[in-house]
C-alpha cells in the first residue's frame, strides 16, 4: 500500500470515529427533545383548530407558527421566555397589519416595520427574542399578501391564539430545573469514559490509531461541555428567582462544580492522548497503564450515573481511589520517560474526577499520594508542543479550535 493510501484509509477512519460521536450525540439530542416536540406540535395543532373551527378563521397561518415559536423544541420552557416569544410574536403582527393597512407594502414598508417593530419591542422588554420576533412577524406581515393568511385583523388574532396556547403549556409542563443538567452531566461524563476506554486499548495494544481515535473523540466533546457549563449557570440563575426551585440550589452547585473539573478533565485527557500517541509510535505499550486508564473510564461513567440521577458518588470515587496507587511514576521507570510521562499527565485527571465526586483538591491529590499538579492545561490546552497527531487533515481540529478546546 502506498503511502498516500495510507493516508487516505487513515484520515477515514478519523472521520468514521468523530460520525460515530456526532451519531452518539445526536441520538441523545432527540431522545432529550422527543417530548418538547410533541407537546410543542400538540399546541401548535390545537392552536389551529381553535382558530379555524372556533373563530371560523379560513387561513389560521399564524396560531401555529406562534405556538411552535414559542414553545420550540426545548425542554427548559420558562414561563417567561414563553411570554416574552407570544408578545414580540403579536407585536409584530400587530404593527405589520397597521402598516400593511395605512401605506401598503413595499420596500419603504418593510425597513418601516423593522425599525418600528425593534424600537417598540426594546420599549416594552429588554429580552432579545421578543425584539427578534417582533421584527420577523412584521417582515412575514408587510409581505404576505391579506388574502394568504385571512384578512388583516384575523392574522394579529391568530397570534394571540398560539401565544396562548404556548403558555398553556408551559404552565401545565412540569418543570425541574436539573432535568437538562443531569442529562448533560451524563452525556459529557459518557464521552469522557468512551475516550478514555479507547485510549486505554490504544495503550495496552500498542495501537497508535486507537490513540488517534481517541484524541478525535476528545475534540469532539467540547460543544457538549460547553452546553453543560451554560445550562447549569443559567438554571441556577433561574432557580434563585423561583420559590419553588430554591430547593434544587445545592444539586446544582454540585453539577455547577463538578461542570469545571469534568472540563478540566477533558483537556488533562487530550493532553494524555497526545503525549500517549508519541509513546506508542516509538513501540510503547504497557497493560498496567492501560488497566489505569481503563478505570478512569469506569470511574468517569460511575460519576456520570451518580450526577444525572441526583445520587452519591461513593462507587465512583471508590473507583478512583482504586486507580491512584496504579498512577505512581517511580512504578514505570524501566518503561522510558515517554510513557512514564504518560502515567505523570493522567494523575491531574485523575484528581480531576474525584473532585467531581465532592472531594476538595487537597484530599483528591492526597488519594494519589505524591507530587500532583492542578491539571489545569490553559486556555490553550497545549502541552510541551508534543501534538503528536499533526494538525493536517485532522476532521475533528477547526480554525478556531487549533487544540482542542480553544477558549
Amino acid at each position: 500500500m502506498s503511502w498516500a493510501a495510507l493516508g487516505e484509509r487513515t484520515d477515514l477512519r478519523r472521520w468514521l470515529v468523530l460520525l460515530r460521536l456526532r451519531a452518539r450525540q445526536g441520538v441523545r439530542r432527540v431522545s432529550g427533545a422527543v417530548t418538547p416536540v410533541v407537546t410543542a406540535a400538540l399546541a401548535a395543532a390545537v392552536a389551529w383548530a381553535l382558530a379555524y373551527y372556533v373563530l371560523g378563521h379560513q387561513y389560521p397561518f399564524f396560531a401555529p407558527v406562534s405556538a411552535w415559536v414559542c414553545l420550540g423544541f426545548s425542554a427548559d420552557r420558562q414561563v417567561r421566555r414563553v411570554g416574552e416569544l407570544a408578545i414580540g410574536v403579536s407585536l409584530g403582527v400587530a404593527l405589520g397589519e397597521l402598516i400593511a393597512h395605512f401605506i401598503g407594502t413595499g420596500v419603504v414598508q418593510i425597513f418601516l416595520v423593522v425599525v418600528i417593530a425593534g424600537l417598540t419591542a426594546r420599549f416594552v422588554d429588554r429580552g432579545q427574542l421578543l425584539t427578534v420576533q417582533a421584527g420577523v412577524q412584521g417582515i412575514v406581515i408587510v409581505a404576505l399578501p391579506v388574502a394568504v393568511t385571512g384578512g388583516p385583523a384575523g392574522r394579529w388574532v391568530d397570534a394571540l391564539v398560539g401565544g396562548a396556547c404556548a403558555l398553556v403549556v408551559a404552565l401545565a409542563t412540569p418543570r425541574d430545573a436539573r432535568r437538562r443538567t443531569r442529562m448533560l452531566a451524563r452525556s459529557c461524563l459518557t464521552e469522557l469514559s468512551v475516550m478514555l476506554r479507547t485510549l486505554a486499548e490504544g495503550i495496552g495494544a500498542g495501537d497508535a490509531e486507537l490513540v488517534r481515535d481517541a484524541l478525535v473523540q476528545g475534540r469532539g466533546t467540547q460543544g457538549i461541555l460547553d452546553q453543560w457549563e451554560s445550562s447549569v449557570h443559567n438554571a441556577r440563575q433561574a432557580a434563585r428567582l423561583s420559590p419553588a426551585a430554591r430547593r434544587f440550589l445545592p444539586e446544582l452547585a454540585r453539577l455547577e462544580r463538578a461542570s469545571v473539573v469534568v472540563d478540566r478533565a477533558m483537556r488533562n485527557a487530550r493532553v494524555a492522548a497526545r503525549r500517549a500517541l508519541s509513546a506508542v509510535e516509538e513501540g510503547g505499550r504497557d497493560a498496567e497503564i492501560a488497566e489505569a486508564v481503563h478505570g478512569l473510564s469506569r470511574g468517569a461513567a460511575l460519576l456520570g450515573a451518580a450526577l444525572s440521577s441526583g445520587g452519591p458518588a461513593d462507587a465512583a470515587r471508590a473507583e478512583l481511589a482504586r486507580v491512584g496507587p496504579l498512577l505512581a511514576p517511580e512504578r514505570f521507570q524501566q518503561e522510558g520517560w515517554r510513557m512514564q510521562g504518560v502515567v505523570i499527565l493522567l494523575r491531574p485527571l485523575a484528581v480531576d474526577l474525584l473532585q467531581g465526586t465532592g472531594l476538595p483538591y487537597p484530599d483528591a491529590a492526597g488519594t494519589l499520594g505524591g507530587d500532583t499538579d492542578d491539571g489545569d492545561t490553559g486556555d490553550g490546552d497545549t502541552d510541551d508542543g508534543d501534538t503528536g497527531d499533526g494538525a493536517a487533515g485532522d476532521p475533528a481540529r477547526s480554525a478556531d479550535d487549533p487544540d482542542g478546546p480553544g477558549r
